[in-house]
């Protein structure tokens, strides 16, 4: 891997995304991706916001599954914003 390939985001997730498993949805996914960071439930009761790290194309994919979501979920938005990665996380998990 090069520093070029890697990349990161910040994603909110907007729209029925709480108490439906949206969280584990989106550590199954970004672990499988090979991709670090966390998820957590955002303040309003209706997002969840995403920091990931990882090459751009798993990103990519990941965003990809975002706008999904797990079977119960109803995705309205998914805001993504693309930063430079800082190597802090060791891997995906859910904070709270």
């Amino acid at each position: 891997m090069t520093e070029e390939e890697q990349a990161a985001l910040g994603a909110v997730v907007r729209g029925v995304v709480q108490a439906i498993g949206f969280r584990q949805f989106v550590i199954m996914h970004a672990r499988a991706l090979g991709l670090s960071g966390y998820v957590r439930n955002g303040n309003d009761g209706r997002s969840v916001e995403v920091v990931a790290e990882g090459l751009r194309p798993a990103l990519e994919e990941l965003v990809r599954h975002l706008w999904k979501g797990p079977f119960m979920a109803r995705v309205d938005s998914v805001q993504v914003r693309w930063t430079t990665p800082s190597g802090e996380f060791g891997r995906f998990e859910a904070r709270f």
